[in-house]
């Protein structure tokens, strides 16, 4: 489908076809195949659907025709896979969405990209790497993408803002979440962009994050795991990017910090050790210049990024033609739970749970610290000579503190 054109009747029923019930990316292609356009499959899915025992709903074509007002109103628009503006990286994978809904600045997804992710409840010198990672990235003129979740890639947004950066949402983009991220959303729409698949409207669940991930490592040339505990959603942005052929990177970490367990463990496992930017930089250089080699990915990055899957991210229908679709495990669905320290409550938060939270074992400076935190300096002082009279914090040489792990 290579370099075409919709035209506005031929988008709606792209639309409607893949917004109808038990139509995901694969079945959608293999209805196009077989019908050779989106208004023969939506004509054909009543009796399809009878052959196969089910009875599905279709999306009607004024409801479509909402969710394309709407976007337009939000200042979006619909980009075709297929069409001249489609990322090609998310093209070349299998399961690529035929609609991408792009709020901001369509241009910047031809650009190279890196993806950085990690943690949510990453530590203060996990952020404070992945801000280096994302400004030499945007240095070297990569546009950095992530999930804009807490954490690992409220970091790499942030610090990408000038240079480019991508967030990939899991729900609808009138939907962001989480909603403390919804001022960083508004300047990424204002020099980046921010892409869904998802309807308008949609919240995201917990099976919609695997599915956001996928994007995430198909918009990119590489992906880089910062922080990420053994069974996490970051892996399965590995595994993703892995089977996609795109190169997995991930930065060690301390044996003592859970956090690092997921990274170590694809270090041993054949992913690319990350010290510094250099070692993506110039492992990528050279993929600008020829096409993604889409080899096929070893069994051992496999495992090591979280293969052994039990759930489909869609439930397609049934025609003999159609891949099975990805599927993950539920228990490494990706939808961390808020870290208790960091939930919103009626009450005060946990400033002592919250530094704690930011520190490891690799000794981090106090500003850093301030600033990772959000508080007032102040507090922080006063929070840490209580953490250090209970054994829980050391300091360092130079002012520097760290966690005092079992």
């Amino acid at each position: 489908m290579a370099g075409i054109v919709l035209s506005d009747r031929q988008r709606l029923d792209w639309l409607r076809l893949i917004r109808s019930e038990s139509i995901g990316p694969r079945s959608f292609r293999s209805l196009m195949n077989r019908f050779g356009g989106a208004s023969a499959a939506l004509d054909a899915l009543p009796d399809l659907a009878r052959q196969a025992g089910r009875h599905i709903r279709i999306c009607p074509a004024d409801e479509a025709q909402r969710e394309f007002e709407r976007l337009s109103r939000l200042g979006g628009r619909f980009i075709a896979l297929g069409e001249a503006d489609y990322p090609i990286p998310l093209q070349a994978i299998d399961s690529a969405p035929p609609l991408l809904a792009v709020l901001g600045h369509a241009a910047i997804l031809q650009r190279p990209a890196v993806a950085l992710v990690g943690s949510r409840n990453a530590s203060a010198a996990g952020m404070k790497f992945t801000a280096r990672l994302a400004r030499d990235l945007g240095e070297a003129d990569f546009t950095v993408v992530s999930g804009l979740a807490r954490g690992i890639d409220t970091a790499a947004h942030e610090t990408s803002l000038e240079t480019g950066t991508v967030a990939v949402l899991a729900g609808g983009l009138d939907e962001i979440y989480p909603p403390q991220n919804i001022p960083l959303a508004r300047r990424i729409v204002e020099r980046g962009a921010i892409v869904s698949e998802m309807p308008l409207g949609w919240v995201a669940r917990a099976r919609d994050f695997p599915r956001r991930n996928r994007l995430v490592s198909g918009l990119s040339l590489g992906t880089v795991v910062v922080e990420a505990a053994r069974r996490s959603g970051s892996l399965i942005t590995a595994r993703f990017a892995n089977e996609q052929g795109r190169q997995v990177f991930a930065v060690p970490g301390s044996p003592l910090d859970p956090r690092a367990e997921g990274g170590n463990h694809l270090i041993r496992e054949g992913a690319t050790l990350c010290a510094e930017s250099a070692h993506v930089i110039e492992a990528l250089q050279p993929m600008r210049q020829r096409e993604l080699d889409l080899s096929v990915p070893t069994r051992a990055m496999r495992e090591a990024a979280g293969a052994p899957a039990s759930e489909a991210m869609w439930d397609e229908l049934d025609l003999p033609e159609i891949t099975p679709a990805p599927a993950y495990s539920r228990r490494e669905d990706g939808f961390e739970a808020e870290p208790s320290s960091l939930r919103p409550t009626g009450g005060a938060p946990d400033s002592g749970r919250v530094l704690l939270d930011l520190l490891g074992p690799a000794p981090i400076a106090l500003d850093d610290l301030v600033r990772a935190s959000g508080l007032a300096a102040g507090e922080v002082g006063h929070v840490l000579v209580e953490l250090e009279l209970a054994g829980a914090i050391r300091r360092h040489p130079g002012g520097t503190l760290s966690r005092n792990l079992p």
